[in-house]
């Protein structure tokens, strides 16, 4: 809870993958409270308050899971509701003469994000949902220390940087200093 409110407000598409962690997390969990509490929350912090909290968050995530009917895949509500609002913004930018880094970010990344929904076979994908699974994958690849192929690191540069740019673009808009 406290990390994910920290990502919140400082790196909006770093706050997405943790999401999208967390999810799989509690996936990988069962979505189950006890469990949740047991084995994942007890590792953390060594204050009792701070464990009881961050379990019932956990704990209100799995109800939530459990009623959108995204136990075994799929994302919250919540999530899908911050990429459509980064969407919004994204498209707001695109649209706007003052932001020609960002629309030249855009382009050089979206051939890489053409192609990476023609392999998926997700073509009616929408584009940003395309970059955070591609994001949410070399991740995971990372993680299991695997391999990123030369192809897949350039394609990732371009769609990193176009990301970051959107963030940027978030928390600037949320101060009031983002000009249109």
């Amino acid at each position: 809870m406290k990390i994910a409110r920290e990502l919140r407000d400082t790196n909006i598409a770093e706050y997405l993958l943790y999401m999208w962690q967390l999810e799989d997390t509690l996936r990988a969990y069962g979505c189950d409270a006890d469990r949740v509490r047991e084995e994942y929350v007890s590792r953390f912090s060594d204050d009792a308050d701070e464990r009881d909290r961050e379990a019932m968050w956990l704990e209100n995530l799995c109800t939530m899971m459990r009623e959108e009917g995204v136990i075994e895949q799929g994302h919250l509500q919540m999530n899908k509701g911050t990429l459509s609002l980064m969407t919004d913004l994204h498209l707001e930018l695109l649209q706007s003469p003052k932001q020609p880094f960002y629309s030249a970010a855009y382009y050089k990344a979206l051939p890489f994000i053409v192609e990476l929904r023609a392999r998926n076979g997700h073509k009616e994908a929408p584009e940003l949902e395309t970059c955070f699974e591609a994001l949410y994958g070399v991740m995971l690849l990372r993680l299991q220390k695997k391999p990123i192929g030369k192809e897949t690191q350039e394609a990732m540069s371009h769609i990193t940087h176009f990301i970051a740019l959107l963030a940027d673009a978030w928390n600037k808009e949320k101060a009031g200093e983002l000009e249109l």
